[in-house]
This record gives C-alpha cells, sequence and structure tokens, in this order.
C-alpha cells in the first residue's frame, strides 16, 4: 500500500520472542521506493514509552490519546495493513523537531 511523509499506517509488529505478531500504529517518515521501504516512528498509547504526546492524536486516525516513541525503523512497504490519518501540521512539526534531535541533525 503506497504511503506518504506523515500519514499513520497499521503495521503488524513481532513480540521480541517472534511467537506473534501484533498490529501497531507508526508514522511514516520517509520512503526508499526503489527498495519499498518505508522509514517508521512507533506511536504508543502508553504515555510512559512515549517522547512526546500526538495533540491531535483523533486527526491522525487513532482510537486514543498516543505519543510518539522515539525510535527509527525500517520496514517494508506491503506490511502495511492500512492508513488510518496523516499527523496534524503542529504534530508534524513536533515530530520533525524531535527526529533533528534524535539524528543529531
Amino acid at each position: 500500500m503506497p504511503c506518504s511523509r506523515n500519514d499513520v499506517a497499521l503495521l503488524p509488529v513481532p513480540f521480541t520472542d517472534h511467537s506473534s505478531r501484533k498490529v501497531r500504529p507508526a508514522v511514516v517518515v520517509g520512503r526508499e521506493p526503489r527498495y519499498g521501504d518505508l522509514f517508521v516512528v512507533p506511536i504508543s498509547s502508553q504515555s510512559g514509552n512515549a517522547d512526546f504526546a500526538l495533540n491531535n492524536w483523533q486527526a491522525a486516525g487513532l482510537n486514543v490519546p498516543c505519543g510518539i516513541k522515539a525510535q527509527l525503523a525500517t520496514v517494508a512497504e506491503d506490511l502495511v495493513l492500512k492508513t488510518v490519518g496523516i499527523l496534524s501540521a503542529p504534530d508534524r512539526s513536533a515530530l520533525d523537531q524531535r527526529l533533528r534531535q534524535w539524528l543529531g541533525l
């Protein structure tokens, strides 16, 4: 499924012991179309696991208040089950600022 920057996508994420998977949301922060990969940051409904809260979580297609985790992952774009929303302008700005901090840019 084609995704764009700032889309909120649902992806199957494996448990650490690889016994099963659970569908989780993530924000698309980049694409590598040549290989069909996406760069994503995970979203968590557990505020203790999040680096910062999403102010407009409902507009992003999420069911409960959530935040962005300070992690970056690469996943195959064909793993995306569906997109549920897009980050609002203020949340995009906050994410961009955090990405620069995390990556030292």
